[in-house]
């Protein structure tokens, strides 16, 4: 800290009062201060404007203006020196009024003497100090990435940075004063109940927890909590820090799912081997019985035994085929005539209370594979979906080229960058939980009625696809419908030389609305929008994207709207942009929608829609389109 003094300015306009003052401030011994005088309202804001002051003492009279008129303008006007107003005996309501208004202190003239000036003035300034070294601290809590919170010992909420704000929707204003439990929790868990009493009792605690978002989507946090204490040592508040691992635990869960998978498949091989080695004299002595037994008796038994052990035989190859792959003859082939063949067998064999919808996209690019093999997996998808719609409804088979980027593979561990075809096997049958989604590609998993199903069929798949250098990827919603997607590299060149040939079609500087409740998603499309000149708004949900369309509609060229957001839906929000603005240009985008659902899209004027995950190249060849679309 500097030695120069403490410059003081006081506005009073009776001189008699400054000459008082003066010799209070001559008696302070060893006070490094510099008193200056300024007599007039006018006067002083321009002295004030200069911000060349340390403290202000303002009179409460100043002819026809009040000094409490001169605090607002001050504060209004960038003064950060602390005020302190001098007011008369018995003018509480003013000193209340002056302190909500931003004064340091106030001081009754009539109680004014050398020893409580000099200590207003002193604790004016260290106040001031400790505000701006709170601020700074502050500011830098909100450069951080992680959110971070204070609240009392009843879990009011004291303190929430700019990353709270971005990791859970609730904007500082919102926060501040709600009960952290009923805003961050749907529940209070068994896990949170330890985390409290753990506090209390060490003082520190540290773990994973679930939690919801603003938009009522589900997170989870690593989380570590401080119990901070006054200076008695008496428990006063809880200071936390929470990092968003959300897609961290997915990426985890997708890596242990494939190491579980990879373990069955270890223990099916060795048990198929084992079994080949049973099965195979079984099936070998039968057919020689067959040949010497001439006995009616041996002619009935014989055969059951043989259809029996190529039953097992046949049980035995599809583990093999999902353990370590199916070897076949591979061959340069086009995918359009493969979906043909299964439309055609679908068409003829399903029931008619099945609709089939097929949308294969032009100039597929040619996969290396076995025919054969990729038919089996087809077949199977389709009879699934199938037994899926009891009462009907619509199967729908579709195919188109992708191209895979960087962004795609951080949330996929299977994918390649590189390029690929993607058939998608699409029901609106009864779809499946969690539970079973999770355990679908385990052999013998199945959750058929006994002697309807082995439970190896998409294990099968699963082995076939990977066989190929490909990967399946699958979504379904209980009661809304699964959806199965296959991707097969594409055969020619090398992966990066695809990447390399590919122009993406850049932007103009058009702006671009993404609405999505997916943090994820709107940061990477933003990312990518951004990097190839265009300029992006997001919305996490309908309701903030109206708003957002209300104020920029002028700006905003194309909304890209996710079909399924909570609050407000992208069906809804759709039809409220319309009325805004009829010509709006809307790309409706989902991961897994319902044929009923995409019809109403298409009813309401929207003829673009873009399949999640989406690449950077789909969604600037997409936007291209649109843009260009009159």
């Amino acid at each position: 800290m500097d030695n120069r003094p403490v410059r003081v300015l006081l506005v009073d306009d009776d001189e008699d009062d400054y000459i008082l003052t003066r010799d209070w401030f001559s008696e302070m011994e060893g006070a490094n201060f510099e008193l200056e005088w300024v007599s007039s309202y006018e006067t002083a804001v321009d002295a004030i404007a200069l911000h060349q002051h340390d403290v202000y003492l303002l009179d409460y009279r100043l002819g026809d203006r009040t000094g409490l008129e001169l605090l607002h303008e001050a504060i209004a006007n960038g003064c950060k020196a602390p005020i302190i107003l001098l007011t008369g005996q018995g003018d509480h309501d003013v000193d209340v009024e002056a302190m909500k208004a931003g004064a340091a202190d106030y001081l009754d003239k009539s109680q004014i003497g050398v020893p409580l000036l000099e200590r207003s003035i002193r604790y004016a300034i260290e106040r001031k100090r400790a505000e701006q070294k709170i601020g700074e601290q502050a500011a830098l809590l909100d450069v951080t990435t992680d959110a971070i919170l204070v609240r009392d010992l009843e879990h009011k909420i004291l303190f929430w940075n700019k990353g709270a704000e971005r990791l859970y929707g609730w904007k500082t204003g919102e926060a501040i004063g709600k009960n952290a439990n009923e805003l961050l929790y749907k529940e209070i868990s068994p896990e949170l109940q330890a985390a409290l009493k753990t506090i209390f009792e060490e003082g520190e605690w540290q773990g994973e927890l679930h939690q919801v978002a603003k938009d009522g989507k589900e997170i989870i946090v690593e989380s570590r909590w401080t119990l901070v204490c006054n200076e008695l040592k008496q428990p006063k508040s809880i200071l936390t820090v929470n990092t968003d691992i959300t897609e961290k635990k997915q990426l985890e869960s997708q890596f242990l799912r494939a190491q579980r998978l990879e373990s069955i498949g270890t223990l099916a091989s060795g048990i198929a081997h084992d079994l080949n080695n049973v099965l195979a004299p079984i099936l070998m002595s039968a057919q020689l019985l067959e040949l010497q037994l001439q006995d009616e008796y041996s002619h009935r038994l014989l055969p059951l035994i043989i259809d029996n052990a190529k039953r097992g035989a046949n049980l035995v190859k599809q583990v093999l085929s999902f353990a370590r792959g199916v070897e076949g003859k591979f061959s340069m082939l086009q995918v359009e005539p493969l979906v043909s063949e299964i439309k055609q067998i679908v068409q003829q064999t399903f029931p008619k209370y099945i609709d089939i919808d097929i949308n294969i996209a032009k100039h597929l690019d040619m996969v290396r594979g076995d025919a054969t093999q990729l038919h089996q997996v087809l077949m199977n998808l389709c009879v699934n979906a199938r037994d899926a719609m009891p009462n009907g409804g619509t199967l729908t088979i579709s195919a188109t080229n992708l191209l895979i980027d960087e962004n795609y593979t951080r949330r996929n561990l299977d994918a390649r960058i590189g390029s690929y075809v993607v058939i998608t096997i699409a029901d609106t049958g009864t779809g499946m939980p969690p539970e079973i989604l999770d355990r679908i590609f385990e052999p013998f998993f199945t959750t058929k009625e006994i002697g309807k199903g082995t439970g190896l069929g998409l294990s099968t798949v699963l082995g076939i696809i990977k066989s190929h250098g490909g990967f399946v990827k699958v979504d379904s919603e209980l009661g809304k419908g699964t959806q199965f997607k296959i991707f097969l590299p594409t055969a020619g060149k090398s992966k990066m030389q695809q990447m390399e040939d590919v122009e993406l079609p850049l932007g103009h500087g058009e702006v671009i609305l993404v609405v999505d409740d997916e943090a994820a998603i709107r940061d990477v499309t933003k990312t990518s929008l951004e990097t190839y000149n265009y300029k992006a708004m997001t919305a996490s949900d309908g309701i903030e994207a109206v708003t957002l369309y209300a104020e920029h509609r002028q700006e905003i060229s194309v909304v890209l709207a996710d079909m399924m957001m909570p609050f407000m839906d992208g069906l809804t929000t759709i039809r409220t942009l319309q009325k805004i603005e009829p010509q709006v240009k809307i790309v409706a985008v989902s991961g897994l929608v319902s044929e009923d659902k995409l019809s109403q899209v298409r009813h309401a004027g929207v003829k673009t829609f873009l399949s999640k995950p989406y690449t950077t190249q789909e969604l600037l060849t997409t936007l291209h389109e649109v843009l260009q679309a009159k």
